[in-house]
């Protein structure tokens, strides 16, 4: 097929206003650690060509970005590592552990500097904009605001009631948002240590919380199985996306579509979301055997990697011209109702059978309905 030739990015790609094109849901490659442990976090390098990730044994293995081969492994902590981020600058990367330590890196791997930042377990870490200060939160029930270059704590951010799982730092403005076992979400004046306000949108613990690239935007995403997006100028809630049968364990948005982000979840379903519409424009229903901990995005948007509970670490890309979404993970026996599918018992483990037909509006395909991907378009 000669569009095929041409496939490109979808920073490059004509159609790149519509966001179904980037949904990630043809696998590609599964990579294992030998120690075979889970692996809680994933980052890609800023420049794409390594994936990095954290395991439950505190090493670092770094994956080749084109090939998905193996190509080293470190010992970075002494615990359990649960986070890792990129400065924006691209010079720096933050790992933090179990134990509440934080160490900097620089982008050959070598580790600079390492101090003990919380008293409990580390779960998130985020960069301010100018990559001068950083956040941390922990399970000791407090955010931090620490500066970079000295690596001294500014201001402790406390009114969380209980261990805070997840903090992100606005991409403009010097603002917080951080989401606790408490179930509540809280915007913070990063310059001050102010509670702006709390949002009590969620019955359980909130385990992700991401702005969007234009900051206007910020969704949490919840044991409750639900995820919520705020409009941060009116500190309201605009919409609810329902969909996963279990926990959400992680979220990430598109780097390069503002609306569109995806998630992961406690039975190891990966689903895809267009803000505005109501139902996932794209599921994986089994990616992983179990919790997924960790996902991340290609710089460019078109391959995301995913870690999980089940040890394997596993990288997907967008469907091809004409696919017919055959592979395990999509190919799925449509005579068998969603529990059969779910517990393993066909060939097929993973997505429902349609995919909608992008050049029309909203024709299914009637060659994808015998088990493939499902999608919307949009």
């Amino acid at each position: 097929m000669e569009s095929t030739v041409d496939l490109v990015p979808p920073a490059a790609s004509q159609m790149s206003e519509n966001p179904v094109t980037s949904a990630c849901t043809k696998f590609v490659h599964s990579s294992m650690n030998k120690p075979g442990c889970p692996i809680h976090a994933c980052k890609w390098t800023p420049e794409g060509k390594r994936l990095i990730t954290g395991a439950k044994t505190g090493e670092f293995t770094l994956w080749q970005g084109l090939t998905f081969n193996f190509e080293t492994i470190l010992q970075a902590h002494d615990a359990e590592l649960r986070s890792i981020i990129w400065s924006h600058d691209e010079n720096w990367m933050l790992s933090g552990d179990q134990k509440g330590i934080v160490k900097y890196w620089q982008s050959n791997m070598n580790n600079l500097k390492a101090f003990r930042a919380h008293d409990d377990t580390i779960r998130d870490l985020s960069f301010s904009r100018t990559d001068s200060k950083f956040a941390s939160c922990s399970d000791d029930n407090n955010v931090k605001v620490w500066d970079f270059v000295t690596s001294k704590s500014e201001r402790v951010l406390e009114g969380h009631g209980w261990d805070v799982r997840c903090v992100d730092w606005h991409p403009t403005f010097p603002l917080l948002a951080s989401g606790s076992k408490d179930s509540n979400l809280k915007i913070w004046d990063a310059k001050s240590g102010q509670n702006l306000t709390t949002l009590h949108g969620h019955k359980k613990t909130i385990v992700k919380v991401k702005w969007n690239r234009n900051g206007n935007w910020l969704i949490s995403g919840s044991q409750d199985h639900l995820i919520k997006i705020y409009d941060i100028r009116m500190m309201k809630e605009f919409q609810i996306f329902r969909g996963h049968n279990r926990e959400v364990t992680s979220m990430e948005w598109h780097p390069q579509h503002d609306d569109f982000f995806v998630s992961g979840a406690y039975d190891g379903a990966i689903y895809f979301w267009v803000v505005g519409q109501t139902d996932p424009v794209a599921t994986i229903a089994c990616a992983h055997q179990s919790s997924v901990w960790d996902l991340d995005w290609h710089p460019m948007g078109h391959i995301l990697a995913t870690s999980s509970n089940d040890q394997a670490t596993k990288f997907w890309t967008r469907q091809r011209p004409g696919d017919q979404m055959n592979d395990k993970y999509s190919s799925a026996n449509s005579h068998q109702d969603d529990s059969n599918e779910r517990s393993g018992r066909s060939g097929g483990r993973g997505m429902r059978g349609r995919q909608r037909n992008n050049y029309g509006q909203g024709d299914y395909n009637p060659r994808d309905r015998s088990g493939g991907g499902y999608m919307r378009g949009k």
